[in-house]
């Protein structure tokens, strides 16, 4: 029966597309994605040809990313310093690139749904929308990752799932649930194997939320994260930077009794090579005198190649260079069109090299961690990579470009999902915030106020071991969904053919 008419769906999937970030921080209504997932489907269903289909996925998408990703306008305007319309504009670029991504899935969907096994419908339809968001997440201009479904489960029974199987698993029983219910209601797909399927995937879910996959290796580690609220367009003025340095020193001497001290990104607003001997060395100096191991972050470069980098100040002085680039802003993707676009605006942004994909952990407080710079934490299987040989996490940001908006807890949200996926502590240094402390469950254990100047101390437990999705990544996981997707497709295709063979027996 139909609920609602095909032109009814093309106005509500805007509204839709709201209801679906709203699922994630800051707003946090986690069950709304399922209800905006639903309707999603439901409107695939009813999409009169691959045309229709397209144009409600590309409204879905246009309400997802215009309330999902509208702080690309603070980025550009407030701190970037372009004028209004240019930042209107190449904010509404953003969110109407990505909304693509929502029309190729309603256009995939639309021709799934001319299958006859309901069972296959469901999880086909499932698959292609964890596909289609690891192309997004992955593949086009480097990645962006924002908005993937299973960020909003942090908190709900699915959250279990992300040691074995991580966001794109999650994602797909996530969209699986949402797609069977309207196969359900629709009366397509039987109780009595809906309602099994459904309690199976979220009982599960919280009964892996008590599995514990990691276990301790040491002693807890005092760790002290320091938040220097810079303000963007002060941070890189000439005039400011002596200031800058004066006050991350100040607070850092105040907690000397730890083990570890941990500036966010680019918290020294110079190269290397210009504070080395000035101000590093003797930082590095009474650092080695308390015994404790300073991580600061800073650009580095040898007049060629210029890298964003993190330093650790103490017994073992080793450099980390920021791997996944930013496009945009730390790289400039489409040139020769893009650099010509943002000369014109008059928006200044680096150009930096990429480090490499094998890089030395570095150490801090007795035991190695995996470093990631900025949005490096939006990608799971990088985070795992080298987990191994390595006891926590740490991510050093500046979220500051994105002012007081959903950004920053969408950001977390993504930090403590890799929390969760490698069973590791998270420690997050941030220069606005959100700087806090995640625990392995990916519950936030700590964090400061945003736009504060301030520390926050906390102690970890360095972890050992690997979860199943540090042992087999992403290609794990979508092996297990093609698998499942052809078990589907092959008994969809005998149950079609033993209906046929009976309407001729008749």
């Amino acid at each position: 029966m139909t609920l609602v008419s095909k032109h009814l769906t093309l106005w509500l999937a805007p509204l839709a597309g709201l209801i679906f970030t709203l699922a994630f921080a800051p707003y946090d209504y986690a069950y709304g994605v399922i209800a905006a997932l639903m309707f999603f489907y439901y409107g695939c269903q009813q999409a009169a040809s691959l045309k229709h289909a397209a144009g409600f996925g590309y409204l879905f998408g246009l309400g997802v990313f215009g309330l999902g990703i509208w702080w690309i306008y603070l980025s550009v305007h407030d701190a970037g310093g372009a004028d209004a319309i240019s930042s209107v504009l190449i904010t509404l670029l953003g969110v109407t690139f990505f909304a693509l991504f929502p029309a190729l899935v309603a256009m995939l969907i639309s021709r799934l749904l001319r299958w006859q096994q309901p069972t296959v419908r469901m999880l086909a339809a499932a698959g292609v929308w964890v596909v289609v968001e690891y192309l997004r997440g992955y593949s086009l201009l480097n990645g962006f990752p924002w908005l993937q479904i299973a960020y909003s489960q942090i908190a709900t029974p699915l959250a279990g799932y992300a040691p074995l199987i991580g966001v794109y698993g999650i994602g797909f029983l996530l969209a699986l649930s949402a797609f069977s219910l309207v196969e359900l209601f629709g009366r397509q797909f039987r109780v009595a194997l809906a309602l099994p399927l459904l309690a199976g995937i979220w009982v599960a879910g919280g009964a892996l939320q008590q599995q514990t996959w990691t276990t301790p290796i040491g002693e807890p580690v005092q760790i002290s994260l320091i938040q220097g609220n810079i303000s963007q367009t002060q941070k890189w003025q000439a005039n400011q930077k002596l200031a800058t340095l004066k006050l991350y020193q100040e607070l850092t001497e105040q907690h000397w009794d730890s083990q570890v001290i941990i500036w966010p990104e680019t918290a020294i607003p110079a190269f290397l090579s210009q504070v080395k001997q000035f101000f590093l060395e003797p930082l590095a100096e009474t650092a080695k005198a308390h015994q404790t191991d300073l991580v600061v972050s800073l650009p580095s470069g040898d007049g060629k190649q210029y890298y964003n980098s993190v330093l650790v100040l103490g017994d073992l002085q080793t450099l980390y260079h920021k791997h996944h680039l930013l496009p945009f802003g730390e790289y400039l993707p489409l040139q020769p069109l893009s650099g010509w676009i943002l000369d014109l605006i008059q928006i200044p942004l680096g150009s930096f090299t990429a480090g490499a994909d094998d890089q030395t952990l570095l150490q801090a407080g007795g035991y190695r961690f995996i470093t990631t710079i900025c949005y490096e934490d939006a990608f799971g299987a990088e985070v795992s990579r080298q987990l191994a040989d390595a006891a926590y996490l740490v991510n050093v940001t500046n979220d500051a470009w994105f002012g007081d908006s959903s950004q920053p807890y969408q950001h977390l949200q993504m930090a403590q999902m890799r929390a969760l996926e490698t069973g590791r502590y998270m420690v997050r240094a941030t220069n606005t915030g959100v700087t806090a402390f995640i625990a392995p469950d990916g519950s936030v254990q700590s964090q400061a106020p945003l736009f504060t100047t301030t520390t926050l101390t906390d102690r970890i437990v360095p972890m050992g071991g690997l979860t199943p999705y540090a042992k087999w990544g992403d290609a794990g996981v979508f092996t297990a969904i093609l698998a499942v997707l052809g078990l589907a497709v092959v008994r969809g295709g005998i149950i079609h053919k033993a209906s046929a063979l009976l309407a001729r027996g008749q």
